[in-house]
Formats: C-alpha cells, structure tokens, sequence
C-alpha cells in the first residue's frame, strides 16, 4: 500500500500529538562517535538541543519530549493552534523573525562565532504585518510541525556541511517519520519510549546519564529545585521569586509534565516565560511519578542493568489503570509497532485520514 501524504493525517490548523524521527543518512554516525573515519560528533547533539529552544520558544508547538542519539532523533511535539490565535499581529511578525530572519550578527557564543537573527526594524515588522495573505500564511505555519523540522533539518546539515567544508551534501536519510498519538495510553508509551531511547541503545545505565534527553533536563532541573527549597525554606511563599526560578530552569523550554483538568485554566493556556509555547501538561501524573515509571521501565529486562523487574506492577500503573505486561511491551517495540497513528487497537481502528477517510494500519502490539 503506498504511504499516506502528511496531509493525510495532520492539519496544521488542529491540535495533534506528533511522534517524529530524523535519522542521518545511511544511518551513519553524523551525530556520535563515527568509527570508520574516527571522528567524535558528539557536539551535533547539542547543536539539535539548542536549536529546539530556539523553535520551542517562537513556534506554536509545544516540545513534550525529546532524545539525540548518534544516528537519529526523536521528537514527541504537541501542535496548538489555538495558542497562535492568541498571538497578535506583532507578535506574530516577531516570532517569525526570529525563525527566519533576513538579516544575522555574529555573536560568540560558548566559545564559538555563531550567526543570530539581527533585531528587527518596524519596517522589516511591517513587511509582515501589513500584508494580510503573508501574515495568514506565517500563522499557520508557525503551528505547523512540518515547518519545525524543515527549519531544524535543515539548519543541522548545513551547520554540518560547513564544518566539514562541503558546500552541498545529504545529512539526512529521505522522509522524516511521523506518527499521529491518538489517545493517552500512546501518549505514556511515546513519552517513556523517548525518554529511554539512550538507555536502549546502551548509551546510559540510568535517567540521569542519558545525555541530551527531555528527562535528564527534567532531572536536572528537579535537583535544582529541590536543593533551592532545601536551602530556602521559604521560597514556596515567594512568588516573584518561585516565577524567576521557574524561567531558569533546565527544562523550561519543555511543556510541563503534569496536567490537571480538573484545576488547569481551559483554553490554550499561552506561556509567558518565552521559552516554550504553553503551560499546558501532557500527562495525568505528577513530573515525579513519571520519573518513577521510567526508572521502573529502565530496569525492565535491559542487559547490564542493575536490578530486575518488580513481581508486582510499581503502585502508579494500578493508579492510572494500565496493565503493565503489555503497556511495558508497547513502550519497547513503540518504533516498530506503529506507520502512521499510534494507540490502542479501538483507537486506531476508529482513526480515518483528514481527507480519502482510509483506515490507518492497526497497532501490532
């Protein structure tokens, strides 16, 4: 059967949650340790966490989670349109700027000469905000995952072609993958199976040593906080002080772990830290029962891993009601089991294309 068109299954005009994977030409080491030519490009995983930031922090798309690895990565994104109807004209025009900018400075940054966007006249704002047909266009772009990592690809085999001094040459093999999350279950399973991925792969023993992950920033960014509190009693009482705190944090450009329907705001719920587009969580637990699940699917049948699975289900699988013999075999096989949507086999039979009304491949698992 011949693969669906990506309008086929998103609509960059609808809310939806995006499992999506780059992987470098013939699988080839382009971000890690390379053994045939004996070079280390490791540092091409920071450049893909730093440009995030910068795509977290403009676009309208919310960065639930994410893993560079020495020949792919994953992204697990959350498109909101709605968080972009909330943005005005300006708004609009700057954010874009910022992500395609006509115009750079050289700035040294971490002890390297990089280009940043130059900051922006009225006139080059108006360029954008006066003209109706492109200011619609760059809204809808801005909510689009496509243009993420058109604009994330692209910047990261450039960068890398420069520093080899290639003019032209491929980085990236074809087509990225995407797959649509259609029910809260995936989204779990999806989270969990990005977060492992170094763990999987033999990179890392524990969360904390996965590098460039969504959870090892989540890691980092709790022990900072909880050291603070340690040291500062009275912070929880400081508000200016706790919203400072919280812009700084090592996974502020992330969307939060937890969501409360319940006591949550309704509606889009837009960010005003300027590092990410919302504030809106993506899971029905706590950051640290997460944390917990994952450590528990860390230890889960992975060769050299201290420790063994436990004989009865960790207490916050019971809690969210998920079985855990099969949820745990769909967080390991997430990137074969699913083409183009993922979830529970109701879900997935129920799911139809945007536009012909196909069915999507059931999951295997």
């Amino acid at each position: 059967m011949a693969r669906l068109a990506r309008a086929e299954i998103f609509d960059p005009s609808e809310i939806a949650v995006v499992h999506l994977i780059g992987k470098t030409v013939r699988s080839c080491f382009l971000m890690g340790f390379d053994e045939r030519s004996g070079k280390n490009f490791d540092h091409r995983k920071r450049w893909i966490e730093d440009k995030l930031k910068i795509l977290a922090a403009n676009f309208g798309i919310d960065l639930l989670a994410f893993s560079c690895l020495s020949n792919h990565f994953h992204l697990l994104l959350r498109s909101r349109p709605d968080v972009v109807a909330t943005w005005d004209d300006s708004q609009v025009a700057l954010r874009w700027w910022q992500l395609c900018p006509t115009r750079k400075v050289k700035l040294e940054i971490n002890g390297e000469w990089v280009k940043v966007p130059a900051a922006p006249t009225e006139f080059e704002l108006n360029a954008i905000r006066n003209d109706p047909v492109r200011l619609a266009e760059i809204r809808l772009r801005l909510s689009d995952l496509s243009w993420w990592m058109r604009l994330l690809c692209q910047y990261i085999a450039m960068r890398a072609n420069a520093e080899e001094g290639e003019g032209l040459g491929r980085f990236w093999q074809g087509r990225y993958k995407a797959v649509r999350i259609l029910d809260e279950e995936s989204l779990l399973a999806c989270a969990a199976y990005v977060d492992l991925n170094p763990i999987r792969a033999g990179l890392a023993e524990i969360l904390e040593q996965s590098d460039y992950t969504s959870v090892q920033r989540r890691v980092q960014a709790m022990r900072a906080t909880a050291s603070k509190l340690e040291s500062s009693g009275d912070l929880p009482h400081v508000p200016d002080k706790a919203k400072s705190e919280m812009h700084s944090r090592a996974d502020a450009f992330l969307a939060p772990v937890s969501i409360d329907e319940r006591k949550d705001p309704l509606g889009p719920y837009p960010s005003h830290n300027g590092k990410r587009s919302s504030d809106k969580g993506f899971l029905a637990m706590t950051e640290a029962e997460y944390l917990e699940i994952l450590d528990w699917l860390g230890r889960d049948k992975v060769a050299g891993k201290r420790g063994a699975t436990p004989i009865t289900a960790p207490p916050v699988l019971e809690r969210l009601g998920i079985e855990p013999t099969l949820w745990s075999a769909m967080v390991k096989d997430f990137g074969r089991a699913f083409k183009n949507v993922a979830g529970t086999a109701k879900s997935v039979s129920e799911a139809r294309s945007l536009k012909t009304h196909r069915k999507f491949y059931r999951a295997r698992v």
